[in-house]
C-alpha cells in the first residue's frame, strides 16, 4: 500500500494511524459503489489513562459532497489505553465515487475526568491506490 493513502496524527501524546484499503470483492462500480475499509490504531504514549469515549468522522466523496458521523465510542467500544497500550480496530466506508477522504476526532477523557479531542488526521480513499 502507498504511504501516501495512510494518516499518522499524535495529540496529546495519542497516536493516530489509519491505513485504508479499497475492497474490489465488495464493491459495485457499476453501481456506483466503491467500499474501502480502513484499520485504525490508537497509542497513547503518555503517562495518564485515557478512555474513548465518542468519535466523529467527516467523509467527503470525489464530487465534494460531505457527510459528517457522530456516535459512541468505535465499533461498539469505548476502550481504556493506560499508558503504552494501543487498541485497534477495523471498519468499512462506502463511497459513491471512486475516490475520497476521511478525517476527524475522537473524544477523549483522561484519568483527571478531562476531555479533550484527539485529531484523526485525513486520509484518502482511492480505488487505484497501490496497494
Amino acid at each position: 500500500m502507498s504511504t501516501s493513502t495512510l494518516s499518522d496524527t499524535v495529540t496529546r501524546d495519542i497516536r493516530v494511524v489509519v491505513k485504508p484499503q479499497y475492497e474490489a470483492d465488495h464493491s459495485n462500480p457499476e453501481g456506483l459503489r466503491y467500499v474501502f475499509s480502513y484499520h485504525v490504531t490508537i497509542s497513547n504514549e503518555g503517562d495518564r489513562q485515557v478512555q474513548l469515549v465518542k468519535r466523529h468522522w467527516i467523509i467527503i466523496n470525489g464530487d465534494g459532497d460531505k457527510q459528517e458521523v457522530y456516535g459512541p465510542g468505535v465499533v461498539g467500544f469505548t476502550p481504556t489505553l493506560a499508558p503504552g497500550e494501543e487498541f485497534s480496530y477495523s471498519s468499512y466506508c462506502p463511497l459513491d465515487t471512486e475516490f475520497g477522504t476521511m478525517e476527524g476526532t475522537f473524544q477523549m477523557i483522561d484519568d483527571g475526568s478531562e476531555k479533550f479531542d484527539v485529531r484523526i488526521g485525513r486520509f484518502y480513499l482511492a480505488v487505484n491506490a497501490d496497494q
